[in-house]
Parts: structure tokens; C-alpha cells; sequence
């Protein structure tokens, strides 16, 4: 059992700990995010059999570097993991198991990773919109968490991605209003958090949290508080995978960049992950023609900042949306003392009749339509085969590369295939998007010239004059 000092904090010294680090990432992009952990923080991340996890061991002194990861959502440190945790058959006898585990736990070394953490993480914002947690009485009269993901006026962000999948039930996920720190001389408050995937477990999330919180408060008599709480413990079960660990982030490292927030935003994270597919080059003209807020240009523009940018879209409101989240960043910068400017510039563009000259881009990378929030099935299956057709045109042949997102699957291959002489795809990363089963298609240029190949034949004949005069047009200025 840790040491506590008088005000519930352990009293160790936490140089020189080595521990494991778990960390949530966007669903499908567990690779990507273990790329950047062994670029950035030099060691090698294993992938969980649990999607949206990875898990890497760090020294201590590399704390302050794993929150600055683009990558990663939420950050824990691993008090114990069990890849095969033998379950026993009855409730009754899994719950009185999990009970006595809380006291056999090494506690001590994530305990002092904790209170290293507090000194930097990031602190919760506050937000109108906000989802929390609602407690309701459960079946043997505890408080159990009403699940709700805390979008915070983000739609298609995700707080679990796994809580959509079949047999996964989740209790007590949504972050709440935690304190800065314990009053002095106050006993430590805490939560247990469990989210449990699989559809051979006896029990539920809630039975879980209440019996392994009810041994973890007798171990080490901590205060029970669902809400302002100082110390969130993980019990995270995956079939027969098993992690306890302790929270050290208060909200999602997500959550950055955007103050002012559309229908369809992405996150951060996300956004960082497409942008790695397509590799962006110093120089490079990327173009998000669909830009929404400007999600995607501007984290491109804060870690791959030798590139420029050109955020566009066909909705007034989106493109002051993304210059004013532009703007808003800047402002954040200057006030920081910082005066690097981002290399982005928006504007308001047709995005099958671009006004950029024809081979000028190197990458464009967007969030599409998915029929859902923003525009509908039908009308993408016009739009997708133009919109793939002005992309050819302003790309690179030979080396340009584009990396879409979207839902709607059937209508985009079907453009896709129609595009044969123009595109290539190179590889698809399946990812969960607000819910929805989502893929992040990259695409490369093939080295056809634009106009000499058999996919012009699919401009309705009645269009295909006036689109060609819209584009002679554009390259001309």
C-alpha cells in the first residue's frame, strides 16, 4: 500500500519511475498513433487487442513530451495488466475476485506517476452544451453513471468509440468537474471508471465499478465522490484482457485548436491521423476543399508547418467558422508571446469548379459529406463523382495524394471505380466517427493527363460545356 502524506498524496519520490503508459486514440489509427510514439518519445507502443488502445512504458521525465502526442485522446498509467484473466463462472464469486484484487495491486508506482502528473496536465474547459453524467439509483440501491457522451457542440466527435460496438456496455465515462487539487488535510476523493467490452462477462460495468470502488475505498480509505472527485481509477476489461490504471487526463487531449464548432466537426486527433497517411512534405500545397471549421488545416498547419494550406468551402458560415478559429488560435499564440503566423489561407470556392490552376496541388485531404448531418445519400451520388473529377484536375499527376473520409461507402466506391484512370487507392483505414462506421480512404494520382482519359464521359452531356468554360476560366486567373 502507498504512503499518503496529510493531504492524500503520495509521499515518494517520482524520479527515475519507469511505468506503462495506456493511452485511447481514434479507432482504426492505433498504428499511426504507435508510429508517433516511437518518433517522439523513442520507445516502441504495443497495440491492444481492445481497439482505440496502446499501451507504451516511459520514465518519468517524459511525461510533460506523452501529453504534447497529437495523436492520443486520453492518458493513464497502468497499475496492473492481465492479458488472460480467468473469469469465474458465477457473478457472485467474479465480484468477490475482483474485490480482493484491489489490495493486491501495486499500487505505489502509478500512485507517485499521478501526483508528478498534476503539476502539468491539462485542465478541464468548460463549455456551454456540455453532457454530464447523471447518477441513478441502481437495481441493489448504489449510484451507478448514466452513460452520455459529452460531445461538448462537437457532433461526430467521439468520447468512446468502443461504446457503440455489440455486446459493450459502459459505466461512468463522461469526465466531470474535477478540483485543482485536495484541500489540505482532507481525506482524497475518488471514482472508479469501468468500461467493459465482450459478451461473456457474468457481470456489468456498473456491478464491476461498485465492487472493485467499494474495496479500493476500504484499501485505502478514500472518499467516494462521482463527481468531484481528485483520483479516477480505470478499470478497463476487453474479453479476457483486464487494465487497472489511473486517469491523467481530465478531458480529452482532443480538444484543442477549435473555438468555433460546426455541425460536423472532427477531432484533433483524427485529423492528425489523416494527415500522417498522406506524409506532407515541406512545401506542399494542401488543400481541404470541404474545410467545415478548418479541423484539418489547422492542425496540419500547427505540427506540419512547413507546408501551406487552403481551406475552402461553399458555405459562408463554415468559412468564417474557419477563420475565425485561425484567427482565435493566433490570438492564444500572441498572447503566449509567440509570433509565428499559420500558413493557411480560407476562402469561398465551388468545390467542383476550384479556382486553382490544373496540377497545382500536391494533397488534398477532406471530411465529405456523409449524407447525414450535412447533406444526403442522394445528393452525393452527384457529387462524389464531380467533386473526385475537380480533385484530379487541380492534384499533381504522378505523385499527388488525397485522403477522404467518409461514411456513405457504397456511393464513394461506386465514384471511385468510375475514376479508374485517374486514381489509384493505396489503402483504407476503417475508423469510428460519432458512432458511425467511417473510412479514410488515400488515394494517389495516377499519371493520366487530366481531360484525355474515359471518365470525361460521365459529365452529363448538358453540363460538360459550361464546366469546362468554369474551369478555363479559373486557370486563367
Amino acid at each position: 500500500m502507498s504512503e499518503l502524506s496529510a493531504d492524500g498524496e503520495p509521499a515518494a519520490d517520482s524520479a527515475g519511475i519507469t511505468v506503462t503508459i495506456g493511452a485511447t486514440v481514434p479507432t482504426g489509427f492505433e498504428h499511426t498513433a504507435a508510429e508517433e510514439v516511437k518518433e517522439k518519445i523513442c520507445v516502441d507502443a504495443k497495440i491492444s487487442k481492445d481497439r482505440g488502445r496502446i499501451y507504451f512504458p516511459i520514465t518519468t521525465d517524459k511525461l510533460v513530451q506523452v501529453h504534447r502526442l497529437r495523436s492520443v485522446d486520453n492518458l493513464f498509467v497502468v497499475v496492473e495488466e492481465y492479458d488472460h484473466y480467468q473469469f469465474k463462472e458465477s457473478k457472485e464469486e467474479t465480484l468477490a475476485e475482483l474485490q480482493q484484487l484491489a489490495s493486491k495491486l501495486p499500487w505505489n508506482d502509478a500512485l507517485d506517476v499521478w501526483k508528478l502528473n498534476r503539476t502539468f496536465k491539462k485542465k478541464k474547459s468548460h463549455r456551454r452544451g456540455a453532457n454530464k453524467s447523471k447518477a441513478k439509483p441502481d437495481v441493489d440501491g448504489q449510484d451507478a453513471a448514466e452513460v452520455e457522451n459529452e460531445q461538448e457542440g462537437v457532433p461526430e466527435a467521439l468520447s468512446e468509440d468502443a461504446s457503440n460496438c455489440d455486446g459493450i456496455d459502459q459505466a461512468e465515462t463522461s469526465t466531470p468537474d474535477q478540483e485543482d487539487q485536495p484541500p489540505e488535510g482532507k481525506v482524497t476523493k475518488f471514482r472508479v471508471t469501468c468500461s467493459r467490452a465482450g459478451d461473456k462477462h457474468s457481470f456489468s460495468s456498473n456491478e464491476a465499478a461498485r465492487d472493485f470502488g467499494g474495496a479500493v475505498q476500504e484499501h485505502f480509505q478514500w472518499k467516494a465522490d462521482m463527481t468531484k472527485f481528485d483520483i479516477e481509477v480505470l478499470l478497463n476489461i476487453h474479453n479476457e484482457e483486464v487494465v487497472i490504471g489511473i486517469a491523467l487526463t481530465e478531458e480529452s487531449l482532443h480538444r484543442r485548436n477549435i473555438s468555433h464548432f460546426g455541425p460536423t466537426t472532427l477531432r484533433s486527433t483524427l485529423c492528425y491521423g489523416m494527415l500522417r497517411l498522406c506524409k506532407p512534405q515541406p512545401s506542399d500545397i494542401i488543400l481541404d476543399p470541404m474545410c467545415g471549421t478548418g479541423a484539418i488545416p489547422l492542425e496540419g498547419a500547427i505540427e506540419f508547418r512547413n507546408a501551406f494550406y487552403m481551406a475552402g468551402d461553399n458555405n459562408d458560415m463554415a468559412v468564417n467558422r474557419t477563420a475565425n478559429n485561425v484567427f482565435h488560435f493566433q490570438k492564444q499564440q500572441a498572447d503566449k508571446g509567440s509570433s509565428f503566423g499559420l500558413p493557411i489561407d480560407t476562402v469561398r470556392w465551388d468545390l467542383c469548379s476550384l479556382p486553382m490552376r490544373t496540377s497545382s496541388v500536391d494533397i488534398i485531404i477532406t471530411d465529405m459529406p456523409f449524407g447525414k448531418r450535412m447533406g444526403s445519400r442522394k445528393k452525393n451520388w452527384d457529387l462524389y463523382p464531380s467533386c473526385l473529377r475537380e480533385m484530379a484536375r487541380v492534384i499533381r499527376p504522378g505523385s499527388g495524394k488525397a485522403v477522404l473520409l467518409t461514411q456513405d461507402k457504397k456511393c464513394f466506391t461506386k465514384a471511385l471505380s468510375r475514376m479508374g484512370g485517374l486514381w489509384k487507392k493505396v489503402h483504407t483505414v476503417w475508423v469510428n466517427v460519432g458512432g458511425l462506421h467511417a473510412g479514410v480512404f488515400l488515394l494517389k494520382r495516377t499519371a493520366a493527363v487530366f481531360g484525355q482519359t474515359p471518365e470525361d464521359v460521365y459529365v452529363p452531356q448538358a453540363d460538360r460545356s459550361s464546366h469546362k468554360e468554369e474551369k478555363d476560366s479559373s486557370e486563367v486567373s
